[in-house]
């Protein structure tokens, strides 16, 4: 017998947690920030809730918790397809297809209401940087930010009746091994153009670079399906959860004539660190992080995300961000791997632009779309 309760202050404990329980015994799990979970659920620290509305519910079996789900309607994208579209994510379930049904069947009845036609998922409620698509391809240890489930999370969504959107792909570059030479040359000719300024980011000028970022980002997505403009407000809040680890020798943007015209945006895996924390930075994690930060070699970088304009793609400017990290990181003789993250399977362009760099596909995450 299954019972389902909605998401409440005296509850939510509950479902942040739940991941613990679930993973407990998995090698390849590693718990993310629960105060990060907790704070896109938090309208003080999420500006979508200024146009979207969210909700969770905790599923119960025989007063044992076993599953979770949220749902959100995002308005600024709501209606960006032509049909009225919300989303769900954060799901985890036992193995039990009658429990993942419960769960998605409560999400559609609150999407129904909120005039939703369909719902994709798993998806998060924010930009698409973080906790997007279903793990069905690659499973090792994630990456900051990415999701992680086990393997018959797919065949729960698939038997439910989902069917597939898009595959974001990720794929890593290995710097132990030479990138082509063709690649090599066009970003080294690019680089030295006169016309092109390429500078890394600096914290103390944030409010400058993300009014770049801002102007670059909108032009190079807009003509993908759903597109809805970045605002500051999300920039702000992507920046917060970012400050931490930010290295500022890993973002670089590009300018034609002082014209923002390109960027890439580059974490450290931070998560090859907080695996020992099981996802609490209260001060015995603070000291945890201090101390293992200290003695494990990170040896990984992420893309979190590249833009170029759209007037000035396949100019080679994507080859040369991608060469000036790689000139940044390999003298630290500490990264071995870029992990190019990631890419929509209808992108192919930027595909191709990984495809020339030599990186080999690890991971594929599914969005699924379900209509009622």
């Amino acid at each position: 017998m299954f019972n389902i309760a909605e998401v409440t202050s005296a509850n939510e404990n509950e479902f942040i947690n739940l991941p613990l329980v679930l993973y407990r015994k998995d090698p390849l799990f590693v718990a993310p920030l629960l105060n990060d979970i907790k704070k896109i659920f938090n309208p003080a620290t999420n500006s979508f809730f200024r146009h979207g509305d969210c909700v969770r519910w905790l599923l119960y079996q025989d007063k044992k918790l076993v599953g979770r789900i949220a749902a959100f309607v995002n308005l600024e994208k709501a209606h960006a397809s032509g049909t009225p579209t919300g989303g769900i994510g954060f799901f985890e379930c036992i193995n039990n297809q009658e429990a993942a049904n419960t769960l998605f069947s409560t999400a559609i009845d609150w999407l129904k209401q909120k005039g939703m036609q369909t719902m994709e998922g798993p998806i998060n409620f924010g930009e698409n940087d973080n906790w997007w698509g279903l793990l069905v391809q690659g499973f090792r240890p994630p990456s900051m930010g990415m999701n992680y489930n086990p393997p018959y999370y797919q065949q729960l969504f698939e038997n439910f009746g989902w069917q597939k959107s898009y595959d974001q792909l990720t794929n890593v570059i290995d710097l132990t091994k030479p990138v082509p030479e063709r690649f090599e040359k066009i970003a080294q000719w690019v680089v030295k153009k006169p016309e092109y300024r390429f500078k890394h980011f600096e914290k103390k000028d944030f409010k400058t670079f993300s009014e770049d970022f801002k102007e670059v980002y909108n032009d190079a997505w807009q003509d993908f399906e759903g597109f809805a403009p970045i605002t500051s407000d999300s920039i702000a809040d992507t920046f917060e959860r970012m400050k931490p680890i930010v290295d500022e020798k890993i973002i670089w943007f590009a300018y034609h004539n002082n014209e923002p015209v390109a960027f890439v945006i580059c974490l450290p895996d931070t998560n090859q660190v907080l695996k020992y924390l099981s996802g609490k930075l209260d001060l015995w994690g603070k000291l945890k992080y201090l101390w293992y930060s200290k003695t494990t070699k990170v040896n990984r970088i992420r893309v979190i995300v590249m833009g170029v304009k759209k007037h000035y793609q396949n100019k080679g400017l994507e080859s040369s961000l991608i060469y000036l990290l790689k000139v940044e990181v390999m003298p630290r003789n500490t990264i071995t791997e870029v992990e190019l993250a990631w890419v929509g399977d209808f992108n192919e362009k930027m595909l191709a632009i990984h495809h020339a760099t030599g990186a080999q596909l690890e991971k594929t995450h599914r969005t699924y779309r379900y209509t009622f």
